[in-house]
């Protein structure tokens, strides 16, 4: 098969789709057969440098494409697969991948290591490559090895090191590792791929360092090396050290005091006078210490009682000469970066850094600021030292109280807003941006303190809604600023009323955005259609029911527009997706808003079937990103129909059970269940009918191993949504639902703490389960009741498992205490001696009792009269 398998490897790359589909099928055919010679001829292929380049490309790629995948489903199969394959054949394949190291072709090397990098991350914490580190390190210490050899040696380690556990090295391997990557880094010893390489192997490998950093010893001698590499001749070597000394700085902030001075010079010349690459990564590690700080912050003023990490306050002791150097980048601009998707250039990198300064000093910023903001942005023959103080302006308003930036704003926002007719677009569009941030972060009339009175509102309003016809990417920033303007009029009470006169024509301007045809990206029209949003929910109801009434047939019929256009390419397939997506967005909204009185719900009623007809009709366009803008209207417009969606559910139903089997696109999976549970609460007792086929794919999605894990806690809660709507019913789902609920709270006593990933997880499932089988007791409650009396003395001793865990959060136990009291008001007397037995309630009860939170009080109080009920019978 040696010979065929380059042949079959070169026609699936043919460009004659009859060569290149045989191909492709001949590969297909082999890896069903015969897995293991299948990837044993790859390697071969691979490590053979007689072979051509394309074929060897392919078989790397297959290689690595057989071992890993981005879904986790599909990532475990692969593994489970490799697992099975008989050792002797994994043997060979990691030979020849190891023996391809000293390919001659650069390619084949970088392959090389990926792939053994994949089977490392499989085969070290099964303990079943013990030698690699060590088969590795050997290639290091040979005296004729060519530098070819040692660069893909250091770039395996790297590769290895980044896709496994720093527990699953022993500390000699460790030490040896780091050995060999820092005298690899040495400018003396090695050329520079070598270099380079060592330097992005020692990056992945600090995660390994802890022990090596605790001694002061090995911390010196590794940072003098990062230190001297930061400044080797060779850019690509000083951009590589710099990322390092960025993740050293989020790693091992606790010891950095001592290297301080030595890093700010360093950081401070690159940023003056290095290259761009290597100044963003400059800028970066004032950034990363930032963002540690805030982190240690956050953490004292959680008061959480644990004791806080060491904050060394070195944002605060650096502040008098990293504020200047950060204000000078922002001078720093580039003629096109507003144009340009995605672009990160020196200046937008120190507004960034100087924004997250602004959010660990606070008040202290401000003075260094503001007098390069007043020098600067009058300045009328510069364009970049207005931008530039503009720019710096807006990074400085998080962070500062609001009695020390409202002065400023006060004095500044008349002439910020005349900037918006500035002759130069990147004055407009930071000027936006600055508007915006002001807007977000001081205007909130329900807190009690806004920049905007009625007296300058007029002048706002009449600026935003003028400059939203300007260059798109100045629209799309305005549109921002009147997000944030609407937002904060949110819950604001009489303030809220001001906004109401502009609603026509702000909703008039955001449409004629949309529709705009000098737009060559969706920025501008997701923008646009996001603020209308906005605009929309936070508007006062009782004033604008009559504008937002208007606003529903126009949406309506842009949405029915969409599906009367030919698609004639996979590329107009996406834009008519996309653009139905934000239009059933802006539908859920009208309906949630309209909803929530009864007065206004009558428009909604009235136009519902014409609404239904259209998300059913978007369904069959068969998007998936209109599958969920759809799905989650639908469950507003449930809401709002009540029993009345009923007439609606033998239609609905084939998509929702499409949304329930869609395990590949799980957020698809996650909004059906959610609108199953929106569903339930409209039709009660009416979705019976349809209850067989959700309650089996919700048991079948809860059993698929491919399904992301995040749908399965609310697939408990939507089983007591369905509990609570069909109560008696439920009766004949108990058998499959309970095993499966109570071996979900096993794996909730099993989960990992100190991961806080896997923590998160474990209180939404705990949640989850305790919503499902309060959903369940209360429907079943009166003469079906006994049917929980076997599973009480189980969810009970759940409940004192949780409230054992102290690292549970507010909402299990509001979720853990209300079905303690809806066990005891649904099962009665009968809990008696239950309860007798276990009497960690009380002093569960007594916690909750002493709580802030007024909801959890008023349920734990209700659940202590339930139990306090059954304890008195006698």
């Amino acid at each position: 098969m040696a010979m065929e398998i380059t042949q079959f490897l070169l026609a699936a790359q043919s460009p004659d789709a009859n060569v290149r589909k045989s191909g492709e099928e001949n590969l297909k055919l082999f890896q069903e057969q015969n897995l293991a010679g299948f990837l044993v001829s790859l390697s071969v292929e691979l490590a053979n440098d007689q072979k051509p380049a394309d074929s060897r490309r392919l078989a790397g790629i297959i290689l690595k494409n057989s071992l890993d995948a981005k879904e986790s489903g599909r990532k475990e199969q692969l593994v489970q697969q490799w697992v099975a394959i008989e050792c002797g054949v994994k043997g060979q394949i990691k030979e020849m991948l190891l023996r391809t190291l000293g390919s001659a072709v650069a390619e084949a090397r970088h392959t090389a290591s990926q792939v053994i990098a994949k089977i490392a991350s499989i085969e070290i914490p099964r303990k079943e490559w013990p030698d690699l580190i060590a088969l590795l390190l050997a290639n290091m210490t040979q005296q004729e090895a060519p530098a070819t050899l040692k660069q893909a040696t250091l770039e395996t380690l790297g590769y290895v090191c980044e896709e496994i556990s720093h527990q699953d090295l022993a500390q000699d391997e460790v030490n040896t590792v780091l050995t060999a990557v820092v005298q690899g880094m040495t400018l003396g010893n090695h050329g520079v791929e070598v270099r380079l390489a060592a330097t992005r192997a020692l990056c992945n490998a600090l995660d390994f360092a802890q022990t090596n950093f605790d001694n002061k010893m090995e911390r010196d001698y590794i940072m003098k090396v990062v230190c001297e590499t930061a400044m080797a001749p060779e850019v690509s070597i000083r951009q590589a050290a710099f990322e390092c000394l960025v993740s050293i700085s989020s790693t091992y902030y606790e010891v950095l005091q001592e290297y301080m001075q030595t890093l700010f010079e360093l950081t401070s010349k690159a940023v003056k006078e290095d290259t761009e690459e290597v100044a963003l990564q400059a800028i970066e590690f004032w950034s990363s210490i930032c963002d540690e700080e805030i982190e240690i912050q956050e953490y004292v003023d959680d008061e959480s009682g644990d004791s806080a990490p060491p904050h060394s306050c070195f944002i605060e002791k650096a502040l008098p000469s990293l504020v200047p150097m950060l204000l000078q980048t922002l001078l720093k601009q580039e003629e096109d970066q507003d144009q340009e998707d995605g672009a990160w250039t020196l200046s937008m990198s120190g507004g960034t850094c100087l924004g997250l300064v602004a959010r660990t000093v606070g008040d202290p910023v401000v003075p260094l600021v503001m007098p390069f903001v007043q020098e600067n942005i009058v300045k009328t023959t510069d364009w970049r030292c207005r931008e530039a103080a503009t720019y710096a302006f807006g990074s400085i308003l998080e962070g500062p109280s609001v009695e020390k930036l409202s002065p400023l704003v006060n004095a500044g926002l008349e002439f910020l807003l005349n900037s918006m007719k500035d002759e130069n677009i990147h004055v407009k569009d930071t000027t936006a941006w600055s508007l915006s941030r002001i807007f977000e972060t001081l205007h909130a009339p329900a807190r009690g303190f806004s920049v905007i009175t009625p007296a300058n509102l007029p002048h706002i309003m009449g600026v935003l809604l003028e400059s939203i016809k300007d260059v798109p990417n100045v629209a799309e920033k305005v549109c921002g600023a009147i997000y944030f303007l609407a937002q904060g009029y949110e819950d604001a009470g009489p303030s809220s009323s001001l906004l109401s006169p502009y609603l026509p024509s702000t909703i008039a301007t955001l449409l004629a955005a949309t529709d705009r045809t000098d737009v060559s990206d969706s920025r501008l029209r997701s923008s646009a259609y996001e603020t209308l949003n906005e605009v929309v929910r936070c508007s006062n109801i009782a004033e604008t029911a009559h504008i937002i009434a208007q606003l529903l047939p126009v949406i309506m019929t842009k949405l029915s527009q969409t599906m009367e256009v030919e698609i004639l390419s996979t590329n107009a397939r996406e834009k008519q997706g996309d653009l139905q997506a934000l239009l059933c967005g802006v539908l859920q909204v009208i309906i949630q808003k309209m909803s929530a009185s009864d007065e206004s719900k009558t428009v909604i009623l009235q136009a519902a079937d014409q609404i239904m007809m259209l998300f059913l009709k978007v369904f069959g366009c068969r998007s998936s990103t209109v599958h969920e803008e759809a799905m989650l209207a639908i469950g507003a417009l449930a809401y709002a129909t009540g029993s009345e969606f009923a007439k609606y559910m033998q239609e609905f139903y084939k998509y929702l059970e499409m949304g329930l089997q869609n395990f590949e696109e799980y957020q698809v999976c996650a909004i059906s269940v959610g609108v199953v549970g929106d569903i339930c609460r409209a039709l009660d007792d009416k979705i019976v009918p349809f209850c067989d086929g959700i309650m089996t794919l919700l048991l079948s999605d809860l059993s698929n191993g491919v399904l992301h894990r995040s749908v399965k806690p609310p697939i408990f809660s939507c089983f007591g949504d369905i509990g609570l709507a069909i109560g008696e019913h439920f009766e004949k789902y108990l058998a499959y639902a309970i095993p499966m609920m109570q071996k979900a709270s096993e794996v909730c006593a099993n989960i990992d703490n100190d991961d806080e990933e896997m923590m998160d997880y474990g209180n939404q499932l705990r949640r989850g389960i305790f919503e499902a089988y309060s959903g369940i007791l209360q429907g079943l409650k009166g003469s079906k009741a006994d049917l929980m009396l076997p599973h009480a003395g189980h969810l009970l001793q759940f409940i004192e498992l949780v409230f054992n865990d102290k690292n549970r959060d507010e909402s299990v136990s509001k979720a853990a205490v209300a079905v303690l009291g809806d066990l005891a008001d649904t099962l009665g007397p009968k809990l008696k001696v239950l309860f007798n037995d276990r009497v960690f309630y009380a002093e569960f009860l007594g916690e909750c009792m002493e709580s802030d939170d007024d909801q959890l009080k008023e349920t734990a109080t209700w659940t202590q009269g339930m139990i306090g009920r059954v304890l008195q019978v006698s």
